[in-house]
């Protein structure tokens, strides 16, 4: 009885190698595919979550913020994010982007009543001198109300 149960443990033994060597080069090229993808894709750089200043007696759950990353590709910078309003109180949370390039400094600001999404911002390019890239959450009746300080992200 030992030789018969030793014959079939050798025998399943022998043929679970076989399919694994079998399948070896198969999972050998599904790696080198995928690394191969990675090496494709741009590297991103997270940045936040940039918070709003305190008001109206808020705690600091109930503060707007920003948060988001960027990444560079084909020499453009591409800035991506999200600005959500956590209190929904009926006031807008604005978001405010800062830049410094050959022809010098530029604001723009967004807003929003609950949240909104930033699909590749910008595409500044470092020929162009561009060198700088802040961010500042704001919420209230005006863009200028409740501001947090100015976060560099680049």
């Amino acid at each position: 009885m030992s030789k018969i149960r030793n014959l079939l443990v050798g025998g399943a033994l022998a043929a679970s190698l076989a399919a694994g060597l079998a399948a070896a080069p198969a999972a050998q090229a599904a790696t080198a595919g995928s690394a191969a993808a990675q090496a494709q894709a741009p590297v991103r750089h997270f940045f936040g979550p940039v918070y709003s200043g305190f008001g109206g007696g808020e705690d600091f759950g109930h503060r707007s913020n920003f948060k988001g990353y960027w990444y560079k590709s084909d020499g453009r910078y591409w800035f991506f994010g999200d600005l959500f309003d956590r209190d929904r109180d009926r006031e807008y949370s604005y978001v405010w982007f800062r830049w410094h390039d050959d022809r010098g400094s530029h604001t723009s600001y967004y807003k929003s009543f609950g949240s909104r999404h930033f699909e590749k911002y910008g595409g500044f390019k470092r020929s162009s001198g561009f060198d700088d890239f802040d961010i500042r959450v704001c919420e209230g009746g005006d863009r200028f109300d409740d501001c947090g300080s100015w976060k560099d992200v680049f």
